[in-house]
């Protein structure tokens, strides 16, 4: 493992193993700055051993960010390697399930209990519990950030074609959240900034049984995402506490 430099600043990545979060887990290792990768396998994931193999500055946990118990585990672990990290990026979400046949609702009828439930635990609770047990983790004598991976169909101000209800309820859930969040950490951590982004319509496993219709331009590459993401977050200031930031540095209306 390379050493980073003094002004390198550490990231945890939350849903590292694959998509956008491991995008943003190569972009930063490539510019030598230590990255905490954390998914359910992160440990085994073939992508970050290979990256582990190269002598990244890269620590992998294995959590599963459903679980609060694993939580408390991944802060105490955190605080045990002496790492404080600058920067807390969660892009770890849930769309749909084929195998069990959970997908975004096209209509009432569509909508269950166990999709609302499997929808709000991962993009609406995982969020808000991160910020609960890892921002005591972060250092408080310098500009922090703790971002979260939020979509455009969460606005609710800009729903105007319906449909996939558990997801936009989740999404929008999250921003409510993180907004709240904002509100609180403005007085009790004052060089914390807390951001909700819209990635953008992103080539991913996530996105992918739904990019017929996305036209060609609109379609992010996960390297591409991550490095307008990481733009961003690099970026960040207390002018950008509390916003809903689409991939462009736009604001989206809640």
């Amino acid at each position: 493992m390379t050493t980073p430099t003094i002004s390198s600043p550490i990231r945890l990545i939350t849903g590292a193993s694959s998509g956008i979060g491991l995008a943003l887990t190569r972009h930063w290792l490539n510019a030598d700055s230590p990255v905490i990768a954390v998914s359910r396998r992160a440990s085994s994931c073939p992508a970050l051993l290979h990256l582990q193999k190269q002598g990244m500055p890269l620590h992998c946990i294995d959590t599963d960010l459903t679980d609060e118990t694993q939580l408390d585990t991944l802060a105490r672990q955190i605080r045990q390697l002496g790492l404080a990290p600058e920067q807390i990026i969660n892009s770890a979400g849930w769309l749909h399930d084929s195998g069990a046949a959970l997908s975004p609702e096209k209509r009432l009828e569509d909508v269950t209990l166990h999709g609302l439930q499997q929808s709000f635990a991962l993009n609406a609770f995982v969020p808000v519990l991160l910020a609960r047990h890892l921002i005591p983790v972060m250092p408080r004598d310098r500009q922090t950030v703790f971002a979260s991976l939020s979509a455009r169909v969460g606005s609710i101000a800009d729903n105007h074609l319906g449909g996939w209800y558990s997801y936009r309820a989740s999404k929008a859930a999250q921003n409510q959240l993180l907004r709240t969040l904002a509100i609180e950490t403005r007085r009790r951590y004052p060089n914390l900034c807390v951001m909700a982004l819209h990635p953008g319509t992103t080539d991913t496993r996530l996105s992918e049984p739904f990019q017929r219709n996305v036209p060609a331009h609109k379609l992010f590459s996960p390297q591409r995402s991550a490095r307008q993401l990481a733009a961003l977050i690099d970026s960040a200031d207390e002018n950008d506490h509390g916003r809903f930031i689409a991939w462009d540095g736009g604001d989206i209306p809640w």
